[in-house]
C-alpha cells in the first residue's frame, strides 16, 4: 500500500522525515545472479509513499564498504559492470511498457522506456528519454541511502487504475551479485516485465499535469572544406516541443532541428557483401520509438529505419546530411490496451545532389491481446513534394503496409512475432510482399529459436533497411545451458545455430548456408571464455570486392565458396578499472584466408577519467588476381566527466578500409535541468597518401527546456 502523505519531504538522502514513518520496510529480494534460488546476501530495502504531485522512494542497500564500481559522473550513466538501483513501472499494467528510474550510491541518474516487455538488453531499452526528478544519496560503513522523487508528470499513466506494476532490482559489485524484489529466473533479463509486484495507491490518483515543454536551440557553427575548398559560417535558431494530450499520449513537434551534438557513428569494418546498419542517436527519432521501429526481425526485415531520414548521398556516393525542415510525432496510448503511434517528417531539396524533397509518414496501431501479447499494425509513406526533373517516375513515391502478431507469454518461456508486409511501388507489383515468423521457447536449462522468412523480390520500403530482397531464410537455433555447482563458474552455453538462404526466382537455388557451434564458458567473477567455429557455403550471385580496395578486383559472380573459421575470445572482469574484451579468428575466407583480431581495452580513473582503446585488425590474403590487404581500425576515446553537469569527450577513429581518419571532441555543459550548451569540434582527413584534410567544423549549441 502506498499511503498518502501531506507533510514536506526534503530529498537529501537521509530519510529522517516523519512522513517515512507512515510506511513499512518492503524487503526479501531475491538473487537473480549468480543463482536464482535464494535470498540477496547483501539485501535492499524500500519505502514508498506520495503526495499530489510527487512519488517519493527511500532505498537502502547493504554493502561490504565503499569501493563501489562508478565510472562517470554523466547524465544516463552505463550500468554495465557498476554498482547501481533501478526502479520499473509499469503504469497501465500491460506487461511491455515501463518507465525505468536508476541511481547509483553517489546519486548520478539514469530514465528511460523499456519496451517489449524488457526481454533483451539491446532493443528493448531507451535511456535518450529524459525526465525532470531528483536524487540523493548517503553512504554509511554497513549501508547507502538513495532518497527519490519523481512527479507525477514524468509519468503517463490511467488514473482510474488504482495500482501499478513495479519492480526494483539492484547490482551489487562487491559481491558480485545482482538482486531484484521480485523474484526472477535467471535464464530471463533481469527487469523482464512478467516479473513485477505491484503498487496499492492508499488513494485515487489525480489525472496527470504533464507541463508543455518548449526546447528552443541557437547554434552556430564554421565549416571549412578543404576538396572544394572554400569556408562558410551560420547560425541557425529552432527548436522542439512536448505537447501532452490527456493522460497518455504527447505531441512531439520540431522545427529546424539541428543534430551537431549527436556523437558520430562508431566507424566499421565491412568485410561482407552487405550493406550496414548503425544505430539512431538522434532524440527526436528515439522517444517511444519501438512503436515505429519494432517490425519485421532484426538486420533482414526492417520496414521502418528512421536513418534513412534526414540522411542521404550525394552524387558521389558520400552520406550527407539532407536538412530536415519541420516534423510532428504523436505516440502513447489511447486506452490501457491500445497504442497510437503517428509521424511525419518534411525534408529539405538538394537540387545540386540532386536529393528531392520528401513527406516521410509513418501510422501504427498496437493493440494488447491476452496477457502480454499485441497485434500490431503500420502504414508507412514516402514520397517527393514536386515532380522533380531528376527523379523517375517509379521513385517518386513508395509505400509499405503490414500487420504483425508479437506473442509474450505470461512467464515469458514463450515469445515470437509473425507478420505480414507488403509495399507499392510504381512498375514493382508482382512479388510485392514479405511474410515471416519467430517463436522461441526459453527454459532454465533450453533455449530454442526458430525464424523463417520469405521476401519477395520487388518488395520494397524507401524508409527501411533490408539486407536483400528476393529470398527464403530458415534459421534454427539451440543452447543447453548447465550451472554447475562450482564457486567460480556461474554457467556453461553450448549453442548451435544455423541459417540457409535460397533464391526462389532460381529455383531456390542456396546462397548462404552458415552453422555456428560455440561454448561459452561464464565465471562469476563476470569474465567470460568462447570458443566458435563456423563453416560457411556463399554463392555470389553478383560479383563484389570484399576489401573494398580502391583498386580491388572483384569476385566473380555466380561463384560459390566453402570455408571454415575458427573463433576464440574473451571478456574480462568489468568491475576491474583496467578490463578488455579480446577476439581472434583464423580461417578460410572465400577462396583465400582471413586472420583477424579485435580488442576493446577500457581504464577509468573513476569518477572523472574513463579511456577507452579499440584496436581491430584483418589479414586477408586473397589469391592473385583480387586483393591481399591488412585493414586496421583504430578508435581511441577519452571521456573527462569533471562533475555531474560539465563532461568532455574526444573521439578518434581511423579505417584503413574507408581511408578515414576523423576526430570529433565534445564539450558538454548542463546549465540547468535538461538544458545544454554544446562545443563540439569536428575534423575529417583522407589516409591515401597521407594524412590529407577534408573537412573541419566548429559548432556551439544552446539549448533551453522550459516547462509551461
Amino acid at each position: 500500500m502506498v499511503p498518502s502523505v501531506e507533510t514536506e519531504i526534503v530529498v537529501d538522502g537521509k530519510g529522517n522525515e516523519v512522513a517515512w514513518g507512515k510506511t513499512n520496510w518492503q524487503t526479501g529480494f531475491w538473487m537473480w545472479r549468480p543463482t536464482d534460488s535464494v535470498q540477496a546476501n547483501k539485501q535492499t530495502r524500500f519505502k514508498v509513499v506520495r503526495d499530489d504531485q510527487y512519488l517519493y522512494f527511500l532505498v537502502e542497500s547493504d554493502i561490504i564498504g565503499t569501493n563501489f564500481t562508478t565510472p562517470n559522473l554523466k547524465r544516463d550513466f552505463s550500468t554495465w559492470g557498476s554498482d547501481y538501483i533501478t526502479l520499473l513501472f509499469d503504469t497501465f499494467s500491460d506487461g511491455t511498457n515501463a518507465f525505468s528510474f536508476a541511481t547509483n550510491p553517489i546519486g548520478l541518474k539514469a530514465d528511460g522506456l523499456i519496451s517489449g516487455g524488457n526481454q533483451n538488453y539491446r532493443s528493448d531499452r531507451n535511456y535518450a528519454w529524459d525526465t525532470k526528478w531528483s536524487v540523493e544519496t548517503t553512504i554509511e560503513e554497513d549501508r547507502y541511502t538513495a532518497e527519490i522523487r519523481i512527479p507525477f508528470s514524468a509519468f503517463f499513466y490511467d488514473n482510474t487504475q488504482t495500482s501499478w506494476r513495479f519492480t526494483i532490482y539492484r547490482r551489487n559489485t562487491q559481491g558480485n551479485e545482482f538482486s531484484i524484489w521480485t523474484r526472477t529466473p535467471q535464464n530471463q533479463v533481469i527487469g523482464n516485465l512478467a516479473f513485477m509486484g505491484k503498487m496499492v495507491f492508499e488513494n485515487p490518483l489525480k489525472k496527470a499535469r504533464n507541463p508543455i515543454s518548449v526546447i528552443p536551440y541557437l547554434s552556430g557553427a564554421t565549416l571549412k572544406d578543404f576538396e572544394e575548398p572554400n569556408s562558410s559560417s551560420n547560425v541557425s535558431v529552432g527548436g522542439d516541443a512536448k505537447i501532452p494530450i490527456g493522460n497518455a499520449l504527447n505531441l512531439d513537434l520540431t522545427l529546424n532541428p539541428d543534430f551537431s551534438q549527436v556523437e558520430v557513428d562508431d566507424q566499421v569494418v565491412n568485410l561482407s557483401r552487405f550493406a550496414i546498419s548503425l544505430p539512431e542517436k538522434r532524440q527526436f527519432f528515439t522517444q517511444n520509438d519501438d512503436l515505429f521501429k519494432d517490425f519485421g526481425i532484426n538486420r533482414d526485415v526492417i520496414p521502418f529505419f528512421s536513418r534513412r531520414i534526414g540522411v542521404a548521398q550525394d552524387l558521389d556516393g558520400n552520406t550527407i546530411e539532407n536538412k530536415i525542415i519541420a516534423g510532428a510525432r504523436l505516440s502513447g496510448k489511447l486506452n490501457s490496451n491500445l497504442r497510437l503511434g503517428f509521424l511525419n517528417i518534411l525534408t529539405d531539396a538538394d537540387i545540386k545532389n540532386e536529393i528531392p524533397s520528401n513527406l516521410n509518414t509513418v501510422f501504427t496501431l498496437r493493440q494488447k491481446v491476452f496477457d502480454r501479447s499485441n497485434v500490431s499494425f503500420f502504414f508507412i509513406d514516402r514520397r517527393t513534394t514536386e515532380d522533380y526533373e531528376f527523379i523517375e517516375k517509379e521513385e517518386r513515391k513508395n509505400s509499405v503496409t503490414g500487420i504483425e502478431y508479437n506473442l509474450a507469454s505470461p512467464d515469458s518461456k514463450w515469445t515470437g512475432r509473425a507478420f505480414f508486409h507488403k509495399s507499392f511501388t510504381e512498375g514493382l507489383d508482382e512479388d510485392d510482399q514479405i511474410v515471416g515468423m519467430r517463436l522461441q521457447r526459453n527454459t532454465f536449462r533450453h533455449r530454442a529459436t526458430l525464424e523463417f522468412i520469405h521476401g519477395g523480390e520487388d518488395f520494397r520500403s524507401d524508409l527501411g533497411f533490408f539486407r536483400r530482397t528476393g529470398f527464403l531464410k530458415i534459421s534454427p537455433e539451440y543452447t543447453y545451458r548447465i550451472y554447475p555447482k562450482n564457486p567460480k563458474v556461474n554457467s556453461y552455453n553450448f549453442t548451435q545455430r544455423s541459417f540457409l538462404v535460397y533464391n526462389p526466382a532460381d529455383n531456390y537455388l542456396l546462397t548462404d548456408r552458415w552453422l555456428i557451434s560455440s561454448i561459452r564458458k561464464s565465471f562469476l567473477n563476470s569474465t567470460s571464455l568462447e570458443f566458435q567455429f563456423t563453416n560457411r557455403y556463399e554463392f555470389l550471385t553478383s560479383g563484389f570486392d570484399p576489401t573494398r580496395s580502391a583498386d580491388g578486383q572483384d569476385l566473380p559472380s555466380n561463384s560459390d565458396y566453402n570455408f571454415s573459421e575458427f573463433e576464440i575470445s574473451y571478456r574480462s572482469d568489468q568491475r576491474k578499472r583496467l578490463n578488455f574484451d579480446t577476439k581472434i579468428s583464423y580461417g578460410g575466407f572465400y577462396n583465400g584466408t582471413k586472420f583477424s583480431i579485435e580488442n576493446e581495452i577500457n581504464w577509468r580513473k573513476q569518477p572523472i577519467v574513463n579511456a577507452s582503446m579499440i584496436v581491430n585488425f584483418n589479414a586477408i590474403a586473397l589469391p592473385l588476381p583480387y586483393a591481399t590487404k591488412n585493414i586496421w581500425l583504430v578508435s581511441p576515446k577519452i571521456d573527462f566527466t569533471f562533475t555531474k553537469t560539465l563532461s568532455w569527450t574526444t573521439f578518434v577513429q581511423y579505417n584503413s578500409q574507408g581511408e578515414n581518419l576523423g576526430v570529433n571532441s565534445r564539450m558538454q555543459w548542463r546549465f540547468a535541468p535538461l538544458s545544454d550548451l554544446f562545443l563540439v569540434y569536428n575534423d575529417n582527413y583522407i589516409s591515401t597518401d597521407n594524412f590529407s584534410p577534408r573537412y573541419r567544423s566548429f559548432n556551439l549549441k544552446f539549448t533551453y527546456w522550459i516547462n509551461i
